[in-house]
């Protein structure tokens, strides 16, 4: 299991992607997934679909990985084809059961919200791919600094969203050894049945729960150990600067998001 979630795991590479500032890459990835809200036509699709494929061969991660982030949300991509295959109206209609009509209209919504939501996905894993958590902290903490004004605990918000993505590859691997754990003392993980396969997994879920919160709870006194408070005015030691690279991208993300706008309102 754990080698198919790569969600949060960070992976180290020497690319452009990289060596991009982490708010640089908040803030494309931003912009990037609103221009896709806004996507309608083939065109912008296709031009949406260079831009994916170019920003994943600036990070030197092999496809496979990509593949593997896919595959978890794969029910989810088949539910929203259905559902919109079985419930979306249109004028052509290909195939009547009942009070089921499947529409050619039906089967291209489907198709493009799919299609969003993988290049979503693909987009926004990019972030954690390629960026470190902590990193990803201190890019948020810059981002929403501002808000800080409002006493809105903008620290407290950015150590929340690291940690998350911190542990999601903690808990995976956690699951894992208690899996094992229950197949050495002779439980069936392989049942067919829908109802005893869902039972199987109690004894898996459970454990998984407890553990999770005593690491939770762990890390908070260790927090609490460290003075951390409410984080705010901490130096650090690396310092967040934009370069060349930074300013090219944000140009770059900025002209392609008012493109796609220009595309939809002409």
């Amino acid at each position: 299991m754990a080698r198919n979630v790569i969600i949060g795991q960070y992976i180290q590479r020497s690319s452009f992607f990289h060596r991009l500032d982490p708010r640089t890459k908040i803030l494309s990835i931003f912009m990037f997934a609103i221009t896709i809200l806004l996507t309608e036509d083939l065109m912008s699709y296709l031009a949406a679909t260079c831009i994916v494929v170019l920003c994943v061969c600036l990070t030197n991660i092999p496809i496979r990985v990509f593949i593997n982030i896919l595959k978890p949300i794969l029910v989810i991509l088949l539910f929203t084809l259905f559902f919109h295959l079985l419930f979306s109206k249109g004028e052509h209609v290909l195939l009547s059961v009942g009070m089921v009509n499947i529409t050619m209209e039906g089967i291209k919504e489907g198709i493009k919200v799919v299609y969003r939501i993988i290049l979503m996905v693909i987009i926004a894993s990019l972030l954690t791919l390629t960026t470190k958590p902590l990193d990803i902290t201190y890019g948020l903490e810059r981002l929403f600094k501002p808000l800080s004004i409002f006493k809105v605990p903008v620290e407290q918000f950015s150590l929340m969203i690291s940690i998350t993505l911190r542990f999601i590859p903690t808990i995976v691997e956690e699951a894992d050894k208690i899996m094992e754990a229950q197949r050495a003392r002779g439980a069936q993980m392989n049942n067919k049945g829908l109802i005893e396969k869902f039972s199987s997994y109690i004894p898996i879920i459970i454990p998984l729960l407890v553990s999770s919160v005593q690491r939770a709870e762990r890390l908070s006194l260790a927090i609490d150990a460290r003075g951390y408070g409410n984080g705010k005015d901490r130096t650090k030691y690396r310092q967040l600067i934009f370069r060349k690279n930074d300013y090219g991208t944000l140009i770059t993300s900025i002209s392609f998001f008012l493109f796609l706008l220009v595309l939809k309102v002409f």
